[in-house]
C-alpha cells in the first residue's frame, strides 16, 4: 500500500487562490514586470529544466534509465524540505491532469507563496477539480521550494521523483517547467502501468473531404511540436500541446487545459494563433525580453532563447475537446535535423518504432546549455519517461500492431547543413504545413528511398522545392554525393549502436535502421 504524502506544516497555507489573486501575488514578486500586453513577465534565476539535478528515489535503480538516489537519501531530502516549509507561506493548487472522468488524475502543487507565478501557471494547466481543498485526495503531488539550496548536488538543486509515493520534491529551481513536468513525469508511469503509452506529443484534428483526421505530433521541446500543433490546415483545431496518453484500445486522452509555449521568434505573421493567446492579459510570460517601457521583443535573446508563456486553451478562441476523439489516424515524429533527413518520410511499422525510439534532434535551449546545439537521441522523444527506456519502444510497436494509424518522420530543421552554411535550405513553417495538409488529405505521392528504405515524397501539393523532399538531389547538384553517402553510413552505424543499448528492445525495432 502506497504511503500518501501529507502537506508539510507551513507558517501559513493558502488553499486554491483564484486566478485574480495569483495575478496579484505575482505582481508583488520583485522579479515580475508588467508587459505591454498587461500580463506578468517573470525573470527567473533558472532558465531551463535541470536534468543533471533530477533523480528517481528508489532502492532498485535497475528499473530506471535515469539517475537515482536511495530511499534513505530521499527521506533525508524530504525532511530537509519539510523543515524549510515550516518557516514559509505556501500556496496549494489542486486540479486534474486530464479531463475525461474515466481517466483524469487528481494532482496537487504545494509551492512557496514568493513564487506565485508558478502557482498561477499551474492553475491554468490543471483542469478544474470539483472538490479542491482539504478533502481533495491527490494521486500525484509536487512539493516545490524554489528558494531552498541543497549542498552536494549539481547547482545545489534537486528534483527528487518518488514514484512509489507519487510525490516529486523540487528544490532550488524557480523555472516553471519543473512544476509542469513534475506532475507529468509521475503521470507517465501511471499510464504505462495501465497498459498505455504516454506520448510527448501534441494533438490536432484536421477536417478533410474524407472526414476529420486526428493527428499526433511527437517531438522534443524546441522541435516545432507546438507550432505544428497550432498551425492551421483546413481550419484544423488543436486538442493538446504537450502530452497525451494512448491506451490499448487506441483511445487518446488529454492532459492539460493550456499550453507552456516557447516564445523565441514568435511572429504574428507565421504563428498568429499562439501570438494571440500569448499576448492576452491572462497569460504568464517567463524570461521574455522586454525593455524598460514594457515593450516585448520575442526575438531578443540577451537573457535566454528559452523564453516561455503559459496560456489557457480557451484563449486560443478555437480548440477541440479530447473527449470527442476516438483513435489517432496519423502520428508525426519531429526531427530537427540539419543535413540529410527529408521534409517528410513515410515509415512502416518497424521503422516507425525505431525512429520513435531514436528521438533524434538538434538540441535546443529547452534542455539547457548542456543540450543547446548538440545532436541528441532521446528515446521516445520523451525525456520524462521514468522507467527503462526500452519499454517505450516495445509498447509503441504493440499499439501500432493493434491500430492502423500511419507514422511519418518530419524534419523541422534544414537540409544540406547548419544555418551558417549558405548551401543549406530551411524547412520552413509553410513547408511543414503543406506536408501536414498533404498527409491528412492523402495527396502526397511517394517513392522509396534507396538508402534508408522508408518512403520519401515524389511531390507534395504546395511545396515546390523538391530538394527539401529528397535531400540527395541537393547534395548531388552541389557535387557533395560523397559527403551524403558518408552521412548515410554514419547514421546507420550510430542508430544501430544506440538502439542496441536497450537490451529489452524488440529485435524487429533494432533491425529496422
Amino acid at each position: 500500500m502506497k504511503v500518501k504524502p501529507r502537506i508539510p506544516d507551513a507558517k501559513d497555507l493558502t488553499w486554491n487562490p483564484s486566478h485574480e489573486e495569483l495575478h496579484r501575488l505575482t505582481g508583488e514578486m520583485p522579479n515580475a514586470r508588467r508587459s505591454e500586453f498587461e500580463n506578468w513577465n517573470v525573470q527567473t534565476a533558472v532558465d531551463a529544466r535541470s536534468k543533471a539535478s533530477t533523480f528517481i528515489v528508489t532502492d532498485h535503480p535497475e528499473l530506471h534509465s535515469g539517475q537515482c538516489i536511495t530511499r534513505a537519501e530521499g527521506e533525508r531530502l524530504a525532511k530537509m524540505q519539510d523543515e524549510h516549509i515550516a518557516h514559509c507561506e505556501m500556496l496549494v493548487i489542486d486540479g486534474y491532469i486530464g479531463n475525461d472522468p474515466s481517466f483524469r488524475t487528481r494532482a496537487r502543487l504545494v509551492i512557496d507563496r514568493n513564487n506565485a507565478n508558478i502557482a498561477g501557471m499551474q492553475k491554468i494547466l490543471f483542469y478544474d477539480a470539483e472538490n479542491a481543498g482539504e478533502d481533495f485526495d491527490p494521486e500525484l503531488t509536487v512539493i516545490y521550494t524554489p528558494n531552498l539550496a541543497v549542498r552536494d548536488y549539481p547547482m545545489e538543486r534537486v528534483i527528487a521523483v518518488d514514484l512509489e509515493r507519487n510525490v516529486t520534491r523540487v528544490m532550488n529551481s524557480d523555472y516553471f517547467g519543473e512544476s509542469k513536468k513534475g506532475g507529468l513525469r509521475m503521470w507517465n508511469k501511471l499510464v504505462y502501468d495501465r497498459g498505455g503509452l504516454p506520448l510527448h506529443a501534441g494533438c490536432k484534428v484536421i477536417p478533410t473531404d474524407a472526414g476529420e483526421k486526428v493527428m499526433l505530433i511527437v517531438g522534443l521541446s524546441g522541435t516545432g511540436k507546438t507550432t505544428t500543433t497550432f498551425t492551421r490546415q483546413n481550419d484544423s483545431k488543436p486538442v493538446q500541446d504537450d502530452f497525451v496518453a494512448m491506451m490499448p484500445d487506441g483511445k487518446i486522452y488529454a492532459t492539460e487545459n493550456g499550453c507552456f509555449a516557447k516564445t523565441f521568434a514568435l511572429d504574428p505573421e507565421f504563428e498568429p494563433t499562439i501570438y494571440h493567446a500569448v499576448t492576452r492579459p491572462t497569460a504568464y510570460l517567463e524570461n521574455v525580453y522586454q525593455d524598460g517601457e514594457g515593450k516585448v521583443d520575442f526575438f531578443n535573446t540577451d537573457y535566454t532563447q528559452n523564453g516561455r508563456a503559459v496560456f489557457a486553451m480557451q484563449d486560443l478562441g478555437w480548440s477541440k475537446d479530447a473527449r470527442e476523439l476516438s483513435t489517432a489516424d496519423f502520428l508525426l515524429i519531429l526531427n530537427r535535423n540539419e543535413n540529410i533527413i527529408p521534409a517528410v518520410a513515410r515509415l512502416d511499422r518497424a521503422q516507425a518504432a525505431a525512429y520513435f525510439m531514436l528521438g533524434e534532434t538538434q538540441g535546443t535551449s529547452a534542455g539547457g546549455a548542456d543540450e543547446m546545439g548538440k545532436f541528441l537521441r532521446v528515446p521516445g522523444t520523451n525525456p520524462f519517461f521514468p522507467l527503462q527506456h526500452g519499454l517505450q519502444g516495445n509498447r509503441f510497436l504493440e499499439l501500432l500492431e493493434k491500430h492502423s494509424f500511419q507514422v511519418f518522420l518530419l524534419n523541422t530543421g534544414r537540409v544540406g547543413g547548419p544555418d551558417e552554411d549558405e548551401r543549406s535550405k530551411k524547412v520552413g513553417i509553410a513547408d511543414s504545413s503543406a506536408v501536414v495538409k498533404g498527409i491528412a488529405e492523402g495527396t502526397i505521392r511517394w517513392t522509396t528511398d534507396p538508402d534508408f528504405g522508408y518512403e520519401v515524397a515524389a511531390s507534395v501539393p504546395g511545396l515546390a522545392d523538391e530538394e527539401l523532399l529528397r535531400p540527395i538531389e541537393l547534395y548531388r547538384r552541389q557535387g557533395r554525393e560523397a559527403e551524403y553517402q558518408g552521412l548515410v553510413e554514419r547514421f546507420r552505424r550510430e542508430r544501430t549502436e544506440f538502439l542496441g543499448k536497450f537490451g529489452n528492445l524488440s529485435a524487429d525495432i533494432v533491425g529496422a535502421v
